[in-house]
């Protein structure tokens, strides 16, 4: 429950509307408290044909105060008759009940109101620490269990914000006006039901306790369920065409299994909590009804008090009973709000809280080097290191090939560039400024990342081109596209750069997605180009054009002549790249080549042919000619 008291809290930014929601809850169970007084003289006129009038009953008024506030012409105009005085009490109820009403609205819709937009902003500032948690934290929890606590365990601690503001707000101040007009009617009898209250919300919290701990595995449940089931939709053509569609309904099958015993555990539980509330409230309520019954016979007891106690108590008990599955809910929402402050302290990237960090520089444009110093990277659970104490300088412009057997580290390394890896040991320098000691932001500003994947996002081809620069005009992600030879298949589209894509690019050819990833680097105007296995959903035709592309755009350009159309000057780029094409490999200023997460060797293509056994192994199968490439 802390947990959710914790979270309550973001609801005290919606101040005024929180006060006016309270007063409104105050004017509801006030005018619930004036009815059921109100009924008093009305029963006394119907039991008691010998009892005080209703005008005699206002100015007998035990409270002095009370009186002297009741004008009394007031008083004289009340009628004086048994059944006049009935009918003014009912139609008196009537306007309590409408005023009451109208504040329940208004009570109701501010609490809504108030508990939306908390979470709304609970969701915004969780996504974005989610988005900045290291990249391995998000790869190793997988992004469906991310976004379910994101979006469903926010939407569990709203109900929480509900139950709270709203319904349980509400019901404990009609509750206790309705026990207030209890106790002024005869207190002892109120007095023994709160006693009985005490009892119930003891065995109350117990089941709640209960409710907590099924919670907390059932949220838990409901991630990995929609963490299995996202993961084979994504690789849906994996799994038809290895026809494991049996084994992955098993797989989902367990999931909704485990998940279902968890959330009946909470059912069980708040289903236990109504009954046996009832139960024991009945009982006990029962036995004390005997004191005043004995009392009212006896006549020292008022009929029309013991009735006006025992309706009031009644009306209490209905809206304090709403209270038990209100707890429950509670529970609920304090098992989802848990996970959410596991997940809200879990550690952003390196540099990415500008409100913790401290103040960083700026990288400027790269033009000297990149310096790879000793640097040693080990998985969590691995049992060698990815990285072995690796060494490396790349003089500014040059293009460098990685090779190397899968798994031996050549991905890794280049992550360790834009810092979406950090390193357990050792420095990555560039132009002799170390990268942790500038902004995260103005280090991938000059990184160009063009991957095997393709990633491609619901929008237009304009925005995927454009999705690292915003600002970026029109002319220029035309220039860009022209650039990366995707213009002709955009411009063949009903819709050229303004087409929609699909989810992850849907009807457009692997070739396709990845020019549109190439010019969405070149675009960005990098002084470093990172490209893993760039080319390698492209044919042939398509893989020399973007080669061509992509060494002019990494060498830079001249000036422009005045009599042309002048363009400026662009100076050469240091591209690394992560190669399994011969024609690339061949062309690299210089190779690298590694093995089980050490450099075994580096020099170009024919030297390393010479004396590097591993290069000529990996030549001879891996690398592939540019004419054995697949169809765009």
């Amino acid at each position: 429950m802390r947990d959710v008291w914790i979270y309550a809290r973001s609801m005290l930014k919606y101040r005024g509307a929180l006060a006016l929601a309270i007063l409104a809850a105050i004017f509801s169970a006030g005018s619930l408290g004036a009815g059921l007084l109100a009924m008093g003289p009305a029963l006394s006129a119907i039991l008691d044909p010998a009892g005080p009038t209703l005008p005699q009953l206002v100015s007998n008024l035990d409270t002095k105060h009370a009186r002297d506030l009741i004008p009394d012409a007031w008083i004289a105009a009340l009628p004086t008759g048994r059944y006049d005085a009935v009918l003014t009490v009912i139609i008196t109820l009537g306007v309590l009940t409408i005023l009451g009403a109208i504040a329940n609205f208004a009570h109701t819709y501010l609490s809504y109101t108030i508990a939306s937009r908390a979470v709304a902003d609970i969701r915004k500032d969780l996504y974005a620490r989610v988005i900045r948690l290291p990249m391995l934290r998000v790869m190793g929890e997988g992004a469906s269990s991310l976004v379910s606590r994101v979006i469903f365990d926010t939407q569990q601690l709203w109900s929480g914000f509900i139950s709270l503001l709203s319904k349980a707000l509400g019901q404990v101040f009609k509750g206790l006006a309705a026990l207030g007009v209890a106790l002024i009617t005869e207190w002892r009898l109120a007095l023994g039901a709160v006693v009985v209250g005490l009892v119930l919300g003891y065995i109350i919290k117990k089941l709640g306790t209960t409710v907590r701990r099924a919670s907390r595995s059932s949220l838990a449940a409901y991630a990995d369920t929609q963490k299995v089931a996202s993961e084979a939709l994504s690789q849906i053509r994996v799994v038809k065409t290895s026809t494991a569609e049996p084994r992955e309904h098993s797989r989902f099958s367990r999931a909704v299994d485990a998940f279902l015993n968890f959330d009946l555990r909470v059912r069980t539980a708040r289903a236990l909590s109504s009954p046996i509330v009832e139960a024991v409230g009945i009982i006990v309520l029962g036995a004390m009804a005997i004191i005043p019954a004995k009392a009212i016979i006896d006549n020292k007891l008022d009929p029309a008090d013991f009735l006006l106690t025992l309706g009031s108590l009644a009306v209490a008990a209905a809206c304090l009973k709403p209270l038990t599955a209100l707890y429950n809910e509670l529970q609920v929402a304090g098992a989802a709000a848990g996970r959410l402050r596991q997940l809200a302290a879990e550690p952003l990237e390196p540099g990415s809280d500008a409100r913790t960090a401290a103040p960083l520089a700026s990288l400027p444009r790269h033009a000297a080097s990149i310096t790879i110093d000793d640097i040693s990277v080990t998985y969590p659970g691995a049992e060698r290191p990815a990285l072995d104490r690796i060494s490396l300088t790349i003089p500014h412009g040059q293009t460098v090939a990685f090779v190397g057997p899968n798994g031996c580290g050549k991905t890794t390394l280049l992550s360790l560039i834009p810092r979406l890896i950090e390193p357990a040991s050792g420095s990555i320098r560039i132009d002799d400024i170390d990268i942790r000691t500038v902004t995260l932001e103005s280090l991938r500003a000059q990184i160009g990342v063009v991957t095997q994947e393709a990633p491609l996002f619901s929008g237009t081809i304009r925005e995927n081109i454009a999705y690292a620069v915003e600002s970026a005009t029109d002319a220029q992600v035309r220039a860009a596209a022209r650039k990366a030879r995707a213009e002709d298949f955009i411009l063949a589209r009903p819709d050229g750069y303004d087409t929609v894509l699909g989810e992850q690019g849907a009807g457009l050819s692997g070739g396709q997605r990845q020019r549109l990833c190439i010019a969405r680097a070149i675009l960005k105007d990098p002084g470093i180009v990172i490209l893993d296995e760039a080319t390698s959903m492209v044919d042939s035709d398509s893989e020399a054009k973007i080669a061509d592309a992509l060494a002019e755009f990494t060498r830079g350009t001249a000036a422009s002549s005045p009599a042309t159309d002048a363009t400026p000057a662009t100076p050469p780029r240091t591209c690394l790249i992560v190669a399994h094409r011969l024609s690339t490999v061949i062309h690299a200023d210089l190779i690298v080549v590694m093995n089980q997460g050490r450099i075994e060797a580096t020099g170009r293509h024919h030297d390393l042919l010479e004396r590097s056994e591993t290069y000529r192994l990996i030549a001879s199968t891996q690398l592939v000619p540019a004419a054995a490439g697949k169809d765009a």
